[in-house]
């Protein structure tokens, strides 16, 4: 199996979605995956208003507000899931709300160069 980090994203241009049927979705989706095992670690997370930023910079630790994206587009949550392929995992995430509501981007997790 191998494990693919699931990235949440709102979209201003997606179709809205009642509650009630965002929650039976996602109730669903959770069913099958918890089943199938391949549902790891998940959270949606707060938006830009709460967030912070970190960098270091000539040994200097800078922490600032934000990100403020210029974008409409904001990370809503993420997940952690395993799966045999790319696809597979890109059909099972199509049956999130987030894919509906949103934008689903599912990264491959690999090794650190030094761990290969």
């Amino acid at each position: 199996m191998n494990k693919y980090l699931v990235i949440h994203m709102t979209d201003s241009s997606a179709s809205p979605l009642p509650q009630a049927d965002d929650q039976r979705m996602l109730d669903d989706w959770l069913e099958e995956g918890r089943a199938d095992g391949r549902l790891g670690d998940g959270s949606p997370v707060a938006g830009p208003e709460r967030a912070k930023s970190v960098a270091v910079r000539g040994g200097e630790t800078l922490i600032a507000d934000g990100p403020f994206p210029e974008f409409k587009e904001w990370f809503a949550g993420y997940d952690v899931l395993e799966a045999e392929t790319i696809g597979e995992a890109a059909r099972y995430m199509a049956k999130h709300p987030s894919a509906l509501l949103g934008k689903v981007f599912i990264l491959p997790v690999v090794p650190l160069p030094w761990e290969e």
